[in-house]
């Protein structure tokens, strides 16, 4: 295995192994050495490249939200028409709730963290401005705003649903939001 600098990954690695045991045994089970060990490199790695815990919880957190920001933005920004971006914003939620449990855990955990302790509060307030900016490419502030919401809590909703809300139902939540769909609607 390569060390030092000859490693320029190993960051990137320990990021990843980071999220990884997050989503296994939860922000309570980590530690350095168990991070370390996941990403396959030497424990002082752990702090040479990160301050602290904390630093590595801010930098996986901020990846992880990055992924779905990026989600957002490429769903929204495929949208050309008001009928459209009320499709992406039903595909979001149907997209965001589809089983994938590693999405569901991590946005859990940090919204753990985010109720205890105000940087990681300050992270989900930048991932929301972001989102709602995506939104509101199609949709005043007010609306972004509420459909941002809206994604979020329905998203949750089907995916711990042992029998998850159909599409319909996130249309019309959707309609209800925005307004009419068709003529006159925007």
């Amino acid at each position: 295995m390569a060390t030092g600098r000859t490693d320029p990954e190993r960051r990137d690695r320990i990021i990843d192994a980071a999220l990884d045991l997050i989503v296994d045994e939860g922000v309570a089970g980590m530690s350095h050495r168990k991070v370390a060990a996941r990403a396959g490199v030497p424990l002082g790695s752990m702090t040479y490249h990160f301050a602290g815990m904390d630093d590595l919880l801010q930098e996986a957190f901020t990846r992880f939200s990055n992924t779905i920001i990026a989600v957002f933005e490429d769903r929204l920004g495929a949208a050309t028409t008001p009928d459209e971006a009320r499709t992406a914003v039903a595909d979001l939620v149907h997209h965001l709730s589809g089983g994938n449990q590693r999405e569901l855990i991590l946005t859990h955990e940090l919204y753990t963290l985010a109720a205890r302790k105000p940087a990681y509060r300050e992270l989900t307030r930048r991932w929301m401005g972001r989102s709602r900016r995506a939104l509101e490419w199609h949709f005043d502030p007010a609306t972004a705003r509420q459909l941002d919401a809206l994604i979020e809590g329905l998203s949750i909703h089907r995916a711990l649903e042992t029998e998850p809300h159909d599409r319909a139902l996130t249309t019309e939540a959707v309609a209800r939001i925005t307004g009419p769909a068709g003529p006159g609607g925007s």
